[in-house]
């Protein structure tokens, strides 16, 4: 089974002809290029969910304006909130030197609970990946590598910064 990485948020339609501003995920840089192959996650109804990368156009290191074949203006609505994952294979696997596996023992901080822990291990999975962060009781907790939680990547000094939502600490 060939293994997916989440490597793109679809934030917003750039117009009414099918593009994108997109985004990079968890702490990569925009990946994305032409040809690319992408599975959107989570699958919509009456949306591709499958589709060549048909055209790039970088804002910055972390975004950028994208197109995609057979992706027309409705369609292109309804995928707005999705990740973009291609296979990893397809990916040089140095992009991966500075990010999420690297993280393994820094430090988590969330916005109001203060230090959560270490990170321990990095879980892929086709949706999203999950920082496994070890607790100072040496129970452990499962903080999705999404935008919406993961709101800061420090590798000077070592430290993931979240918001966590209410209640995940206490599962």
């Amino acid at each position: 089974m060939q293994t997916w990485i989440n490597v793109a948020h679809l934030a917003k339609t750039r117009n009414l002809n099918g593009r994108f501003v997109a985004r990079s995920a968890a702490g990569l840089p925009f990946l994305l290029e032409v040809g690319d192959e992408v599975a959107f996650v989570p699958p919509q109804l009456d949306a591709p969910r499958q589709a060549v990368v048909s055209d790039v156009r970088l804002i910055d290191e972390y975004s950028a304006e994208v197109a995609f074949e057979g992706v027309d203006g409705e369609a292109a609505g309804i995928l707005v909130g999705c990740h973009c994952l291609i296979p990893r294979d397809s990916l040089d696997e140095s992009v991966f030197e500075d990010v999420p596996g690297m993280w393994e023992g820094w430090t988590v901080l969330d916005a109001k609970a203060g230090e959560v822990g270490a990170v321990s291990d990095i879980i892929e999975n086709p949706g999203q990946d999950l920082l496994e962060v070890e607790k100072p009781d040496g129970s452990t907790v499962l903080v999705p590598v999404v935008d919406e939680i993961v709101l800061d990547v420090d590798a000077k000094s070592r430290v993931v910064r979240v918001a966590l939502p209410a209640g995940l600490l206490e599962l």
